[in-house]
Order: C-alpha cells, then sequence, then structure tokens
C-alpha cells in the first residue's frame, strides 16, 4: 500500500509538472508575433522543400529530392529508400552518422580511419585503403562523391585514406573526366582537389582528406554552401601542373647547371692548345654561304671551292671536352658589353667568324648590323656589329702592328715610311674601356721591309740604320704591354692576345708562287709540324712582365695541323683554270676559309668567358 501510494504522488507530481510546461509553452504560442513566424517559417520550408523536389538538377550536388522522386534503373528496395531519408538529416546534420541504417545492414564502421582534412597534399595508395565489402560490384559504381570529415553512409563504400609523400606530382589521365579506381589502383591527387567518377558533376563540393566510392543511387553530399566551381577546379590544377612543370624543369636545370659547372671547373685547369682535330658531322657551327658579311676573301665556297670537308673539323684538346659555342648563351654574356679585336687581317677572319656565328641565332636579322651601314670590311680603319636586342657591340680595329705606322720627310720633300715602335696604335683610345679586347700581331712581320729592317723602324726621332726583326718586335710588344698597365682596367675589362696563326706556302712565299691549293686533308703526323715561331717565345715573355693579366690563346700548333684551311685559289670569284694556277695571281695560304678554323679559335675564346664568370660568381661568394 505504501509503494502504491507513493507510486500515485510520483506520477501525479510528474504529470503537474508536464501539465505546467504545456500551458507555459501555449501561452507563449498564444502571441500574434510569435504566432507569425512560426506560419511563415512552415511556409518558407514547405515551400523550399517543394521546389527541390520539382526542379531536379543535373548538377550531382544537388539535394537528394532529385534520387528520391526520380525513376531509377538500379533495384529501389526499402533499404536504399531508408538510406535516403537517412540521408536527410545528414544534411542538416553533417556530422550525423547513420547508425542506425548502418547496423540494419549488419555493418560496423567504428573500425574505419578517421580522416585528416588539414593536409593538401595527398597521395593515394592501396596501402592506404579501407574496403567495406558489398553484394553490390564495384565495377557497377556510376556515382562518387567526397564525403565531409565523420561522416558515413549505408550504401557499399571504398574509403581511401591519404597517404604523404615527399615528391608528389599529379598524374591526371583523361582529366577533363571523373576516373573510378579500380582494385589495387593508386592515384595522385590534387593537392586541393580529388578526382572524381565520370558521371559526377565538376561542381561537386570536395574536401582533401577522404575520398569516397558509391553504387549506384546512393549518394552522401558535402556542404553545399561550399561548393567549388569548374573553373576554379580547372585553375587549380593548372596550376599544379604548371608547378610540377616549373619543378621539374627547375630540378632539369639544375642538373645541367651542375653538369656545366663540372665542366667549367676542368676547363679551367686545362691545356686548350695541347689537342687534335677530330671530324665531327655536326660542325661547321653556321651553314656555309648564310653570312653575307664574311668577306669575299674568306668566302671559299661562293668563290667555288668543290670540297666541303675542311668545315667538318672541330679541335679536341687532350685534357678536357671544350664545349660547342652556344651563340645564344654567349650572347647573354655579353649582354650590355663591347667585344673588340685589335690587330691585323687574321684578327679581322676571327672577328668576321664571331660575328656570323653570333648572327645566326638571332631571330630577327635587321637588329644586327654595322652601325656605320657598311657592307664591305676592308679599307677602313674600324668596324662595329651591334646586337641591338642584347645591346652589344663587336667591333674590329684594324692595327697590323699594334703600334703606329709613321711617316718620317726626307731632305728632299718626300715622304718615308716607317714603324713608330714607341708609339700604341692611333685608335688606341678608342677601345681602352671595353669589356674584352683579342689583340693579335705577327704576319706583318714577315714581309721585307719589317724582316730586314733597314731604316725602317724609329724610335722618338731616330731612325734605326738597320733593327733585327726579334728586337724590334720585343721593342713594339713592350710598348703595347705598357699601354695595357697603364689604360686598361683590369678590374673591369679582360685582355686577350692571340698567337700566330700559321701559313703553308709550298714552293714559294705569299709573293713568290707559294701554293696549297691541293690540300684536302689536316697534318696527322706531329713531327711535320714547324717549329715554334722564336717571336711568340719574344711575345710570352713581354706578357710575363706585365702587371695586367692577359690570356695567351696560343692558336700557332693547333693551325699548324690545318694545311687544307686556306682559301689557296678559292679567294677570288669568276678566275678561269689558267689564272687559277698562275704565279701572277698568288694563291692565299695565310688566311682561313669561313667557316673554318677561326670558328674553333671563338670556341676556345667562349670557353675561357665561361671559366672567367665562374671564377667571377666564386669571388663573389667569397666576399658575401
Amino acid at each position: 500500500m505504501a509503494d502504491t501510494t507513493a507510486s500515485k504522488q510520483l506520477s501525479s507530481i510528474s504529470g503537474g509538472n508536464i501539465i505546467t510546461d504545456m500551458k507555459n509553452l501555449s501561452s507563449i504560442l498564444k502571441t500574434r508575433r510569435t504566432k507569425t513566424f512560426a506560419y511563415g517559417f512552415m511556409f518558407a520550408f514547405v515551400a523550399f522543400t517543394i521546389f527541390l523536389a520539382f526542379s531536379p538538377s543535373p548538377n550531382s550536388s544537388s539535394p537528394w529530392f532529385t534520387n528520391i522522386f526520380s525513376t531509377s534503373t538500379s533495384t529501389a528496395s526499402s533499404d536504399s529508400h531508408r538510406s535516403q531519408f537517412s540521408s536527410i538529416f545528414s544534411y542538416f546534420l553533417p556530422n550525423n552518422t547513420s547508425a542506425a541504417t548502418s547496423q540494419e545492414q549488419g555493418r560496423d564502421f567504428s573500425s574505419m580511419p578517421s580522416q585528416n582534412t588539414t593536409r593538401s597534399n595527398t597521395t593515394l595508395s592501396p596501402n592506404s585503403r579501407t574496403e567495406v565489402k558489398d553484394p553490390i560490384s564495384v565495377k557497377n559504381l556510376t556515382q562518387s562523391t567526397v564525403l565531409q570529415p565523420n561522416r558515413t553512409s549505408n550504401s557499399s563504400v571504398v574509403i581511401i585514406e591519404p597517404a604523404f609523400a615527399n615528391n608528389q606530382t599529379q598524374t591526371a589521365v583523361n582529366s577533363d573526366k571523373g576516373q573510378v579506381l579500380k582494385p589495387n589502383q593508386t592515384t595522385v591527387a590534387n593537392p586541393s582537389t580529388i578526382q572524381v567518377a565520370a558521371n559526377q558533376s565538376e561542381n561537386t563540393p570536395t574536401k582533401s582528406g577522404s575520398l569516397v566510392k558509391e553504387g549506384s543511387g546512393n549518394q552522401d553530399k558535402g556542404d553545399a554552401g561550399k561548393t567549388v566551381s569548374s573553373n576554379f577546379t580547372a585553375t587549380l590544377e593548372k596550376k599544379q601542373s604548371n608547378a610540377t612543370k616549373q619543378s621539374n624543369e627547375s630540378n632539369s636545370g639544375k642538373e645541367v647547371k651542375r653538369g656545366l659547372d663540372n665542366r667549367v671547373h676542368n676547363l679551367a685547369n686545362c691545356d686548350f692548345f695541347d689537342g687534335e682535330w677530330v671530324k665531327d658531322d655536326s660542325y661547321p657551327l653556321y651553314k656555309p654561304g648564310s653570312c653575307s658579311l664574311i668577306d669575299e676573301q674568306f668566302n671559299c665556297i661562293i668563290n667555288g671551292r668543290p670540297d666541303k670537308d675542311y668545315q667538318k673539323y672541330k679541335w679536341k684538346p687532350k685534357g678536357c671536352t671544350l664545349p660547342r659555342l652556344n651563340p645564344r648563351h654567349m650572347l647573354d654574356m655579353l649582354r650590355g658589353k663591347r667585344l673588340v679585336f685589335v690587330g691585323d687581317s687574321l684578327n679581322r677572319n676571327m672577328w668576321e667568324s664571331l660575328v656570323c656565328i653570333l648572327k645566326g641565332s638571332v631571330k630577327d636579322q635587321s637588329k644586327v648590323f654595322e652601325v656605320n651601314g657598311r657592307h664591305h670590311f676592308r679599307g677602313e680603319a674600324s668596324y662595329s656589329f651591334l646586337f641591338k636586342d642584347y645591346n652589344c657591340t663587336i667591333d674590329f680595329f684594324v692595327s697590323p702592328f699594334l703600334v703606329q705606322e709613321w711617316e718620317m720627310p726626307e731632305k728632299d720633300g718626300s715622304m718615308r715610311e716607317t714603324l713608330r715602335l714607341d708609339l700604341v696604335g692611333r685608335s688606341s683610345s678608342q677601345y681602352k674601356s671595353a669589356d674584352i679586347i683579342v689583340f693579335n700581331t705577327g704576319h706583318w712581320w714577315t714581309h721585307d721591309k719589317t724582316s730586314k729592317g733597314k731604316d725602317y723602324y724609329q724610335e722618338g726621332s731616330h731612325v734605326y740604320n738597320e733593327l733585327n726583326v726579334l728586337e724590334a718586335f720585343r721593342k713594339a710588344l713592350t710598348t703595347w704591354a705598357r699601354w695595357v698597365d697603364a689604360n686598361v682596367d683590369p678590374m673591369k675589362s679582360l685582355v686577350f692576345f692571340r698567337g700566330y696563326s700559321a701559313s703553308h706556302f709550298s714552293g714559294g712565299q705569299w709573293n713568290s708562287g707559294g701554293q696549297c691549293d691541293s690540300e684536302a686533308e689536316p697534318i696527322k703526323n706531329v713531327t711535320y709540324l714547324r717549329q715554334y715561331p722564336p717571336k711568340m717565345l719574344v711575345l710570352e715573355k713581354v706578357l710575363r712582365n706585365m702587371k695586367t693579366h692577359v690570356t695567351y690563346l696560343n692558336v700557332t700548333q693547333m693551325t699548324d695541323y690545318r694545311k687544307d684551311g686556306h682559301p689557296s685559289v678559292y679567294r677570288k670569284q669568276n678566275l678561269s683554270p689558267e689564272e687559277r694556277k698562275s704565279p701572277l695571281h698568288f694563291q692565299d695560304c695565310s688566311h682561313w676559309c669561313l667557316p673554318g678554323v677561326p670558328d674553333a679559335w671563338n670556341e676556345i675564346l667562349y670557353a675561357n668567358l665561361l671559366v672567367n664568370e665562374k671564377q667571377k660568381q666564386q669571388a663573389q661568394k667569397r666576399h658575401r
């Protein structure tokens, strides 16, 4: 009885509380404003529901109403309808799980790995995937969606957990379409987007972290308010692709740079002039006949030379590999600079060679021209080619002795030609501030006046009755060396001196019927080479005593091999066979056909510039 009485009292108390609560609620709802708000909210909800139900969208990101009212060819079981309606609640409550449905299907999702959504660079691998088997075959998957964190679905799923790799690239086969992963398939995902199935819209809301594949007719939607547009996705994919490409190019560029650095290091310790000529069909460096500025004297092909093999040789030092001259790279090194050749017609040979090599790499040929409009390059004191896009000039100054040719008045009023051994060339003030200067002299010291030395050499007002040519050569070079030390800034300018270029007259000299027109191959046996010229020993001694560092381009031996490379009888056009063989029309066995031997001199010059650039970079690093 006591228990029954107590139970009634408790029931009465509980009932009383409930009735009181209902009355309080009723009093609140009686206010007009509250009623208006409640009816308005119900009306808006019903209207919104009807609108979504009868306005299906092809966009897979539209809510589940489309699937509720549409007819599906797949099996429509009561279980699938329950899963669809359960997804209604997950649509409004994203973090809820369809636990009841999962239990009805007899599945346990508690062991599934949680998805990390804070990392963006992901690699999806088969080892990181947890599969939930389902009677529905994976081959029949037609839709895929991306679940938000902590969400599951009752439909058949494959959850792929991201595994993070160090070097990640985007592999996108048919990237414009979605892709359903097959069993044991690995894909590399975009850091910001994950590939979806083929029939899923590009506008599907995505979150990095997990990728889920579902059976047909069963979808679980992400946050509809955070839809990523297809343009944005495409932009991100494009940026990722570009970043990957740039990374690959950067890595490739670094490898090339490291290789170049190693080669440059080897070049710094290499004797470029101890080597041999080897056949290389990739040469010459420019197409024969393509360079209109080549002087007729050097243009052997235009002048009718029938053989071409002399153009196919490259110089190969024994101690290193000489890099092929890259004209664009050399122009980059010369950007904003001035390179000057000073000397005799052999330096003109080298100057024309370099201008032709570099000019051929410029797309707009109209932006490479001689600044004074000249088209022939003999007879004037100087020439200058401007490469407008690079703001650099390559000049040539005529100075065959490097000191001044002079005239002394005679008692009878006539003028006597002399050579002022104590005065540097007249044009010296015009090139002393150039960035790179290449000097030479030699061939004119073999002529009659200079070799005999009678009443020709002058210092001050004194004219020597007779002076040995080697002594005169030493005096002239000493005058030149003092001028360089006093006028050329070694911190700004690089100075080179190209040595004596060998001649190959047979049966006489240049003015006495010497010939070389029968030569078609280089000398291959070192024993046939001539002795090192005594004048070059004088030059080496002068260079050693200079304050300014001068790089000696010792081309004497390398040119001595090349008896096949001279213009010989092909120094002019329109000569008959008889004229070609006539001693009155001297053969040219001193200069070189272009393309030809001087191209190799310029490759050595290029190698020296590479070494100098590398040394400058190293010096700058040490001073930081």
